[in-house]
């Protein structure tokens, strides 16, 4: 805590929308979308590539949570005080940071990705800035950025290693698939029956219970679009591609506030919610697109 009070002792309204901003881009919704981007109309490849890390971690990251159960920094000492502005964001427990899992999972395989030295010094510098940015505004302690930003490098650095059999064998498709499809079911049994014992209440099991129903739609997605569906993202113009981008990502919303608006407070429902949402965007869209595009030729 004594760094994150060394932190409030600097902070200026303008440091404070500053550092707001760069937290921004580690929130789920700006990691999705670009991801959406990459798969729909860049590479597939890759797209897989970061979904793989950041489901994975995201995985980790909540089973951490609701194992640990670490409050956040303000219920730790009540005479801090976070940015006001960054603390209805900051939902579930503190330990780790999961703003930090997002943004180390989006930019450091950017960083390996990229074949130029400022734009992965770039990449570098965003994820150590989210971290930051976690800190100056009171919502996680070091220890909560480090864990976090230190278990998705891990993450990151073993799947890029090993991505030609995430994403190339075809002879371990089928296991891989199996492995993260149990290994979320196992997570959400965990978060469950934490709940049902009383040691966490609802609210942090629905956000374990998310992350498991996005790595399941994640498992089926890959495994089912890797053998049957073979979406192209190379297919179309530019302006195709653009089309195609805005369409997906505005009916994604609706799905989601659609989905959101049933799922209410139900944990089940809210983790049927993201294995919806997952699979909307590896098979069901591209599926649904390339059929309208064909009829239209």
């Amino acid at each position: 805590m004594s760094f994150l009070w060394l932190l409030e002792g600097i902070r200026t309204p303008f440091l404070d929308k500053l550092m707001q901003f760069i937290t921004y881009f580690g929130q789920e919704v700006i990691i999705i979308a670009f991801v959406c981007a990459l798969y729909w109309c860049i590479d597939k490849r890759f797209a897989y590539l970061l979904g793989f890390t950041y489901f994975t971690a995201g995985l980790c990251v909540q089973t951490l949570k609701v194992t640990f159960r670490i409050p956040r920094p303000w219920v730790l000492d009540p005479a801090f005080h976070a940015v006001e502005s960054a603390v209805p964001g900051a939902t579930g427990y503190s330990f780790p940071s999961g703003h930090t899992q997002g943004a180390t999972c989006l930019f450091y395989p950017l960083a390996k990705k990229s074949q130029k030295l400022p734009l992965k010094i770039l990449c570098v510098l965003a994820f150590l800035l989210i971290g930051f940015s976690r800190m100056y505004l009171g919502c996680h302690t070091p220890k909560d950025v480090l864990v976090s930003m230190g278990l998705s490098l891990l993450i990151a650095t073993f799947i890029w290693h090993f991505q030609s059999a995430f994403l190339d064998d075809n002879r371990y498709l089928k296991p891989i698939a199996l492995i993260l499809f149990l290994t979320s079911i196992a997570v959400a049994l965990y978060a469950l029956w934490l709940m049902k014992n009383g040691t966490i209440s609802a609210k942090y099991a629905s956000d374990c219970c998310k992350a498991a129903g996005a790595g399941l739609g994640f498992s089926v997605g890959w495994y089912l679009e890797r053998t049957h569906f073979h979406f192209d993202p190379q297919i179309g113009s530019t302006s195709a591609k653009v089309i195609r981008l805005l369409l997906g990502l505005f009916f994604t919303v609706l799905l989601k506030e659609g989905l959101g608006m049933l799922a209410q407070s139900s944990i089940l429902a809210k983790m049927a919610e993201y294995f919806i949402l997952v699979l909307w965007i590896l098979i069901i869209y591209p599926w649904i697109y390339h059929k309208l595009a064909r009829r239209n030729l």
